[in-house]
């Protein structure tokens, strides 16, 4: 997570991260799963609960040096299924809007994600990409 945090705070003004600290993700709303090869942490991923029938894609990260090699895409259809599983009928998520965070839009829009007004919690922020998924 201090790596994602690190990240986040390096290509976003301050004002605009969102990403959850630790203690966010604690949270009781809050489900955290991290992403192992070997004894090696390769990225992370966090769903939070919106309401029951929407939840929220949170702090999806993988390290620079494994970024390309599928991971962020095996651990979205991990997060689509359990959004699923839980009865979610939608998903949604705020990622940044600079050059910084293409690929990662990218890779929601594959998965059918399209752009959306600010989801509850967030207010409009240039910085900001919101995007949803109807389940």
């Amino acid at each position: 997570m201090r790596r994602h945090l690190a990240h986040m705070h390096e290509v976003t003004p301050a004002e605009s991260v969102y990403a959850l600290d630790h203690s966010g993700l604690q949270a009781p709303d809050v489900t955290f799963w991290s992403v192992w090869d070997g004894d090696e942490i390769v990225g992370c991923a966090a769903l939070r609960e919106i309401d029951p029938a929407h939840g929220e894609i949170k702090s999806m990260h993988t390290i620079e040096p494994r970024r390309g090699t599928g991971i962020a895409g095996r651990v979205l259809d991990f997060i689509l299924a359990e959004a699923q599983r839980r009865g979610y009928r939608r998903l949604s998520l705020e990622t940044g809007g600079s050059d910084a965070f293409e690929a990662a839009r990218r890779l929601y829009a594959s998965a059918g994600f399209t752009e959306c007004e600010p989801i509850p919690g967030y207010g409009p922020d240039h910085h900001s990409y919101f995007m949803t998924l109807e389940l």
